[in-house]
């Protein structure tokens, strides 16, 4: 199997962290995979993306333009990259921040309040985890138990955070669990 995904987002949002995180988890879990980094030249407040490549298979190139799985953190996101989406795909919109779902039918939308859940998990910094756990709820592509253990390593140096990072990473997990079963 083979998800490719974009996530993408103002600077400053965690899109790049997220499609590290979720590469290296995958490399954890003995998938090929592939992280390439796209951003504009501010620090905040620019944009930024990211393609990620995790398969079965080997990765024969890391450029994703026809993503399997689009993040959209922002409204400009969601209208730039929505379009690329393979029919069939899957669609992470920030609730918090886009008012609208998804524009096509042949997609599967999930529209989180990333922002809100993060909040409910202590902190609205961890919008980015919550994403990153809506990611992996809607498509299992690497275990949760990878994804702690790629915790730990990114925040060895602070390891009090990998906790409150997990619990936001399960937050997200549960949303897009609990909006499957209500389908």
């Amino acid at each position: 199997m083979t998800h490719e995904i974009i996530c993408a987002g103002f600077g400053g949002q965690g899109v790049l962290l997220i499609g590290r995180l979720v590469t290296y988890a995958g490399m954890l879990a003995d998938k090929q995979v592939s992280w390439m980094p796209a951003y504009g030249p501010e620090m905040r407040g620019g944009t930024a993306s990211c393609s990620v490549i995790i398969s079965d298979a080997e990765v024969a190139s890391p450029v994703v333009s026809q993503p399997t799985v689009l993040v959209a953190m922002n409204q400009p996101s969601l209208e730039k990259f929505e379009p690329t989406v393979q029919a069939g795909g899957v669609v992470i919109i920030n609730k918090s921040l886009i008012e609208v779902s998804a524009s096509r039918d042949d997609v599967t939308a999930y529209c989180v309040p990333l922002n809100e859940l993060a909040l409910e998990v202590g902190n609205a910094r961890y919008a980015n985890m919550v994403a990153l756990g809506a990611l992996i709820g809607a498509t299992d592509m690497v275990p949760l138990e990878e994804v702690r253990k790629t915790l730990a390593k990114n925040f060895a140096k602070k390891p009090e955070v990998v906790e409150p990072n997990m619990q936001a990473v399960m937050r997200g997990v549960q949303f897009v669990h609990d909006s499957k079963n209500s389908k």
